[in-house]
This record gives structure tokens, C-alpha cells and sequence, in this order.
């Protein structure tokens, strides 16, 4: 009885040290992806930021327009320098954007993180307006290609 003890005693300390070690590295993996995931966060409040800078450059425009518009009784903005300005920042920010995209597409593939995964993180209604806005944007970037 005694050598069964001893076994069974032997075998519990190799499991228990196994178990440990299983528990170890599963915890480095979920920091990692924590990290990973935290770092695919900041990258969308900055695409969030950056979404707000571009509606903030389309009201902009709107009121420009509306102002060459109504007092200049004028319909062109050729060779108006605050026009093509707006309108140049709005492609900047825009680059900045898909840039921003690609760098989260990056740390997803290389950490095998899932949009599912991320979606758990985030609030379904940032998650709709942040489509929204995208959406919106790549539709005036196709009708103004036209």
C-alpha cells in the first residue's frame, strides 16, 4: 500500500507541476493578446478622432461654399486656396485613416485575433457609427471618382 501511496503521491506532484506550467503559459498568451487587443483600441479611438476631424473639415467646406456661395455669387472655387486646402485635408486625414486600418489588420493576423473577439470589447453602437462614417466616406470617395 505504502509503494501505491508513493506513486500516486509522485504522479500528483508531476500533474500538479504540469498544471502550473499549462496555467503559465496560457496566461502569457492571454496577456499578449490583451495587449494586442489593447493596442487595436487605441488604434480605433484614433480612427474615431480621426473621423470627427474629417466631419469638422466637411462643415468646413459646407459653410465655405455656402459663404462663396451666397455673398460672392460665385459657383466655382477654382482658384480658391481655402477650398482646395479643406479638401486636401480631408484626403490626409482619409490616408491617415486606411493606414490606421491596415495597422489593426496587421496585429489581428499576427496575434490571431478575430473581429468577433474585438466586437466583445466595444459597444454595438460605436460599432455602427464608426461602419456608418467609413461607410459614408468610402461612398463619397467612389461617386467622387466618377
Amino acid at each position: 500500500m505504502s509503494k501505491l501511496w508513493d506513486d500516486l503521491k509522485e504522479n500528483m506532484k508531476d500533474w500538479s507541476s504540469s498544471a502550473v506550467e499549462k496555467a503559465e503559459e496560457m496566461s502569457k498568451i492571454a496577456m499578449a493578446k490583451t495587449e494586442e487587443m489593447t493596442r487595436i483600441s487605441k488604434l480605433r479611438f484614433e480612427i474615431h478622432q480621426l473621423l470627427r476631424d474629417i466631419s469638422k473639415q466637411y462643415e468646413k467646406l459646407g459653410s465655405l461654399a455656402y459663404t462663396h456661395t451666397k455673398n460672392d455669387h460665385m459657383a466655382t472655387f477654382s482658384g480658391n486656396t481655402d477650398f482646395f486646402e479643406l479638401v486636401s485635408q480631408v484626403d490626409v486625414l482619409k490616408e491617415e485613416i486606411k493606414n490606421k486600418e491596415i495597422d489593426i489588420e496587421k496585429i489581428k493576423k499576427e496575434f490571431g485575433i478575430e473581429d468577433k473577439e474585438l466586437e466583445n470589447n466595444k459597444t454595438k453602437k460605436n460599432l455602427l457609427t464608426e461602419k456608418h462614417v467609413i461607410s459614408k466616406i468610402e461612398k463619397e470617395e467612389s461617386s467622387s471618382a466618377n
